[in-house]
C-alpha cells in the first residue's frame, strides 16, 4: 500500500476530487493547510504573502493503482495546459499496515 499526499490549489479540490471518484478512489482525507514552495510566497503589491492556502489530499492505494491516481491528480490540479508556480506538489510514501476501527479488519 502506498499513501498518496497531494498539495492543490483549493480551487482545484472539486474537479480532482470527483475526477478521483468517478475512477474508483472515493477514499479521500482533505485538510486545509497553509505553506509555500521554491518561490518562497507572493508579492501582491506592496503586500507579501509567505503563507499560502492550499488543500493536502490524502489517498492510501494498491502500489498498482498509484500511477493511475498521480495521473488524475497532475491532470486535474493543472493550471491551464502547462501549469503554473503553485499548482502543488505530490508526495509518494509506503503504508504498513492499514486497519478499520469499527471491524478491526486489517487491509483496505
Amino acid at each position: 500500500m502506498l499513501m498518496i499526499r497531494a498539495i492543490i490549489r483549493p480551487e482545484k479540490v472539486g474537479i480532482v476530487l470527483s475526477e478521483l471518484c468517478d475512477a474508483g478512489f472515493p477514499a479521500v482525507t482533505k485538510v486545509d493547510v497553509m505553506g509555500r514552495g521554491k518561490q518562497r510566497g507572493v508579492k501582491v503589491g506592496e503586500v507579501f504573502y509567505d503563507e499560502i492556502p492550499k488543500e493536502m489530499l490524502m489517498i492510501v492505494v494498491k502500489d498498482e493503482d498509484k500511477d493511475d491516481v498521480i495521473k488524475i491528480i497532475m491532470k486535474n490540479a493543472k493550471t491551464g495546459t502547462n501549469g503554473a508556480f503553485g499548482d502543488g506538489k505530490i508526495f509518494v510514501s509506503p503504508v504498513e499496515e492499514a486497519y478499520t476501527i469499527s471491524s478491526g479488519e486489517n487491509g483496505l
